[in-house]
């Protein structure tokens, strides 16, 4: 079930504005949020889907050593490289997106 905020957490979020109107940057730094990290993309039939399996292989157009793309949300955020960290994968920022709508590097 889905809680309503009641009026109190909204007349403590008017108090907190500005004297511009806007809410402080401090309101949402307790927002969590999707990160993902995408590889690569590519297409396949159906028929080459079913015929994955353990060992195979899956070309992605992206050539290697190409950034990674960085989602936050829905929208692509920064290009990074892929690093291992002991046992796991992780991603080294190398680019914050000054602009979030840009075109992906992927096709």
């Amino acid at each position: 079930m889905t809680e309503t905020p009641n009026a109190t957490e909204f007349r403590d979020l008017a108090e907190q504005r500005s004297s511009e109107g806007q809410l402080p940057l401090s309101t949402l730094m307790d927002l969590t949020l999707p990160v993902a990290i995408e590889l690569g993309r590519t297409s396949m039939t159906v028929q080459e889907i079913l015929r994955l399996g353990r060992s195979s292989v899956v070309e992605l157009e992206r050539l290697a050593g190409e950034p990674v793309d960085v989602y936050v949300g829905e929208r692509r955020f920064a290009e990074g490289e892929v690093v291992v960290l002991g046992e796991n994968f992780g991603v080294r920022i190398t680019r914050i997106l000054a602009n979030p709508n840009a075109p992906s590097t992927a096709p």
